[in-house]
């Protein structure tokens, strides 16, 4: 029986217990017991000695709770999370082995879990940042999960992160790689010229100087929220994309923009043209919601068509939607209606949120099916 602050999961499988130490944000850690998976609270972002503490408390904690101690432990293939570290230390040990799971693979597992799927699924992972098997951030993914194993069959074209890091609060360092990538970067300074680094970001830019490339959709909410002077500084995690849904839904829906995206060979989703019809917007001083509703439409129609021929090609049906980004209620049913008209059964996250805090979950569920190869 589950402990009252526990989330109690019900599994289509049995197997080892299996103990799964989450992401970097939003932590949360999951035991297996059996066919049931236990998820602990939320012990939030490990950035601070305090947090760390708290997840070491709750892992010996969750480990007294039940019986069976863990036969193997699960961890993000980032090395630096103090999540990974703690895995690999607490493995060494207890003497048992340690499996890392790619972070969108877990997103994608952690909706297989809940719904007690063991087909093969089409996974779209959409959110801040994870770390890819290329050693690089990822965030808008389409896979192939079948159980311990994915395939990347897509993700979006990727955006520079000027600074790293450091690009993921602030805005305005998207919307000046937005505008390097459609061959506009000779307009950084003079659209951000209140920005006192944006000469040192056009420079890194055009240099490729610390701008490593990322799939993620968080990253292209805020490069556009920044093209539309939205948010240029964020004071919170994922500030501008809240701020760009409250702007879609005052205004209400819109039709997407024609031609608003196109489809690589390589089967990349690059929404360039959205972020250009968003700069006409912002210097034809179109309404700003509207352009925020626009955004929105646009995505969703692209996404939708991406995911209709992708799953054409390789025979799936079944559809799992996770990542943070799906917290977006726009973005959430607006893809959930435009796919619901077509064959598609549609996976979500149901008991745990699309979050972070379902990593943990994820990474236990992929162990499992590890375990049975």
């Amino acid at each position: 029986m589950a402990k009252p602050d526990h989330t109690l999961i019900p599994l289509a499988l049995s197997g080892p217990a299996v103990l799964a130490c989450g992401a970097w944000l939003k932590n949360t850690l999951c035991l297996t017991q059996g066919n049931q998976a236990y998820v602990s609270p939320l012990i939030g972002d490990l950035a601070t000695a305090d947090a760390r503490h708290r997840m070491d408390k709750a892992v010996q904690q969750l480990c007294q709770d039940y019986p069976l101690p863990p036969e193997i432990i699960t961890h993000d293939l980032h090395p630096d999370f103090y999540s990974t570290q703690f895995a690999q230390a607490y493995a060494q040990q207890h003497h048992i082995p340690t499996l890392a799971v790619q972070h969108h693979h877990a997103h994608i597992a952690a909706i297989c879990a809940e719904h007690r799927l063991t087909q093969p699924v089409l996974g779209l992972a959409l959110d801040g940042v994870g770390l890819g098997t290329d050693n690089t951030p990822w965030g808008g993914e389409l896979l192939r999960v079948d159980g311990a194993h994915f395939h990347r069959l897509g993700h979006l074209a990727t955006l520079a992160l000027p600074g790293g890091d450091r690009a993921a609060q602030e805005p305005w360092r998207m919307a000046a790689a937005a505008l390097a990538r459609l061959n506009r970067g000779d307009e950084i300074m003079q659209r951000f010229a209140h920005q006192p680094a944006a000469e040192t970001v056009a420079v890194m830019l055009a240099s490729h100087l610390n701008c490593p490339q990322t799939s993620s959709m968080g990253r292209l909410f805020d490069a556009a929220a920044g093209l539309l002077e939205i948010s240029s500084i964020q004071s919170y995690e994922a500030q501008a994309a809240m701020q760009l849904q409250q702007l879609a839904e005052q205004h209400g829906p819109v039709t997407a923009l024609a031609e608003g995206y196109r489809i690589t060979e390589d089967n990349d989703l690059d929404f360039s043209p959205l972020l250009s019809a968003l700069i006409d917007c912002h210097d034809a001083k179109r309404d700003t919601s509207y352009a925020a509703a626009l955004f929105h439409a646009t995505l969703i129609a692209g996404l939708t068509t991406w995911i209709e021929k992708t799953a054409s090609q390789h025979n799936i049906t079944y559809l799992a939607l996770g990542g943070g980004c799906f917290h977006n209620a726009v973005l959430r049913q607006g893809l959930a209606d435009r796919l619901s008209a077509h064959s598609f059964q549609i996976f979500s996250a149901r008991q745990m949120p699309p979050d972070d805090s379902a990593i943990a979950l994820g990474q236990a569920w992929v162990a499992l099916q590890s375990n049975r190869l």
